[in-house]
């Protein structure tokens, strides 16, 4: 009987914190311990390694997702713990998973098999508490609003122009629209409101991208949550909050510390879905996991048309970084579905052939960025080597190499070709990261740009709602930030029906919001919505914990 990802990971003999901190060469001073496997590591130990060199920085996305799954995660984790096998110091820094997918459909975020990050059970529901915070930062600002509102509203909101939405850490469809206010004047001035899943939080992106406390009070201070009924953008700084909003994330704004079963250390910071908005870890983690390693190896969310795009275009421009590889994961099973097959575990080479067009398009898109690509082949008990021979020979076509990766049974002996193709696309590449678009285009420019680029589309519709707030950008100088497009994860179109890689398709964007804190335009296509539902069936229905505290069905 196959193991469970839980059962694998209460198995695993896991060491004291302090035994992986002492492998990055950290003191007790450098970090708080949160228990015996977990610790905030202080984020000042940034300006402690200043002039240290960095280590490289090497991306891992994947094919457009399917049902079927791809293992990114997993993948992520087990190329760390070969590189590591192979006598590199390498370390993983990844986002943390958020509690509306665990008990929803889509599960964890720590791997799976023997390429895990432990404690599972503790990453995967509370972790140390920065979802909580960043939540709570958040509604502070809806409170302080209605506050204002009340009593006076001398700053002169426009109540029907308040783009803050109030946020949950949890799939929860009923709070897409609601009405907030009722009860009489004790309870607030009545007005429409909605929610939207924490991880999709500007506070989120703006920790996430911030690159020290003091930034990260900046950015607090720049978030647009409103108009006056002048039309004047109002921000968190109007409402004199900025440092209150700080002071609820001085914990949170540190990078934590963990380790895989094969106590490689991991930091794993931040948490923003790629499919409505940036989808990558923090710049804090990030840049300390390059001044503490070797490799460092990343993850972004979903596809490389989604989290790949945005960390090349966002992350990276902001953070100054410059990763060196890309790894594109992909499954027999999810190429063949991308083909149009119905049973997965059957050998079906002319389904394979036809979804490979999606790898093909992915491939083409990160070389945009003057990246080498190596390709993962995330192994699954069904596959077979006539799949897998197909896939070579298109990746040898491309020009790209890749490797059969096992990690999901094997842990980092199971990667370690795929980490020696890494090393050495490392090693022999010449060429420096480039950005997709120039800053200094429009923001249509930029979304048309990606459109074409990096979906394959023929071009893009803007909605009346979506031009006018295109007019306020300009109006307000936000013109030269970057674009971050919200779009279904299902498909390189907005379209999730349009499998593989569609053509002769047009993008729409139904809405346009200004992120000022996080420093990008949200651009949201077709019907994107970021409160995502339960399913029929969801994952907590199997989730229980025994007398003893021990937790089982979390995957």
């Amino acid at each position: 009987m196959v193991k469970t990802d839980i059962q694998i990971a209460q198995e695993a003999k896991l060491l004291h914190i302090s035994k992986i901190a002492e492998k990055l060469g950290l003191t007790e001073d450098d970090y708080d311990q949160y228990g015996k496997y977990k610790a905030k590591l202080d984020f000042n130990l940034l300006n402690k390694f200043a002039n240290k060199e960095d280590g490289k920085l090497v991306l891992v996305t994947a094919i457009t997702p399917t049902p079927a799954g791809e293992g990114k995660s997993t993948v992520s984790v087990g190329l760390t713990q070969a590189l590591n096998k192979l006598g590199y110091n390498s370390l993983a820094a990844l986002r943390e998973p958020s509690l509306g997918p665990v008990f929803g459909i889509k599960g964890g975020a720590t791997g799976g098999g023997y390429s895990q990050v432990v404690p599972m059970e503790d990453i995967n529901l509370h972790f140390t508490g920065d979802l909580h915070a960043i939540g709570v930062a958040h509604n502070l600002i809806s409170a302080v609003i209605d506050n204002h509102i009340k009593f006076g509203n001398q700053l002169n909101i426009d109540i029907t122009k308040i783009t803050w939405k109030r946020v949950l850490d949890m799939n929860d469809r009923s709070l897409r629209h609601t009405v907030i206010g009722l009860g009489g004047s004790a309870s607030g001035i009545p007005r429409e409101n909605s929610f939207q899943i924490t991880v999709a939080s500007e506070i989120m992106a703006s920790l996430c991208l911030a690159s020290s406390l003091k930034d990260l009070k900046e950015r607090i201070s720049k978030i647009i949550f409103g108009y006056d009924v002048t039309g004047k953008p109002l921000t968190v700084a109007d409402l004199k909050i900025t440092g209150a909003v700080a002071a609820l994330l001085k914990d949170a704004i540190k990078p934590n510390l963990v380790q895989t079963l094969e106590n490689t250390p991991v930091l794993i910071h931040g948490g923003p879905f790629a499919n409505i908005a940036h989808g990558c870890n923090s710049l804090i983690a990030t840049k300390l996991a390059l001044k503490l390693g070797d490799y460092v190896i990343t993850e972004a969310g979903f596809a490389a048309d989604l989290g790949a795009e945005k960390f090349l275009d966002i992350k990276c421009r902001q953070g100054n970084l410059s990763p060196k590889c890309v790894v594109i994961v992909a499954t027999v099973r999810a190429l063949k579905h991308h083909g149009g097959a119905k049973e997965l575990g059957v050998e079906n080479l002319e389904a394979l052939s036809k979804g490979l067009e999606n790898l093909d398009k992915h491939i083409e898109n990160m070389k945009k960025f003057n990246l080498p690509v190596v390709v993962a082949m995330n192994r699954f008990l069904t596959d077979t080597e006539a799949e897998f021979d197909l896939i070579r020979n298109r990746c040898k076509e491309q020009g790209v190499p890749v490797a059969l990766c096992d990690v999901w049974a094997r842990g980092g002996e199971g990667g370690i070709d795929l980490a020696k193709l890494v090393v050495e696309a490392v090693e022999n590449n010449k060429e420096e990261y480039k950005p997709l678009y120039s800053l200094d285009l429009t923001p249509a420019q930029k979304i048309e740009t990606i459109v074409k680029e990096i979906y394959g589309g023929d071009g893009v519709v803007f909605s009346a709602a979506a031009k006018k707030t295109l007019a306020v950008i300009e109006k307000n100088g936000y013109n030269n930030l970057p674009i971050c497009v919200s779009k279904t994860q299902k498909s390189l179109s907005d379209n999730a029906n349009l499998l593989g890689r569609p053509t002769g398709f047009t993008v729409t964007i139904n809405e346009v919001k200004i992120a000022a804190g996080a420093g990008f335009i949200i651009a949201m296509a077709g019907d994107i919505i970021d409160m995502p539902g339960l399913p029929k069936v969801p994952a907590a229905e199997m989730i229980d914990i025994d007398e003893f505290g021990k937790i089982t069905g979390l995957f």
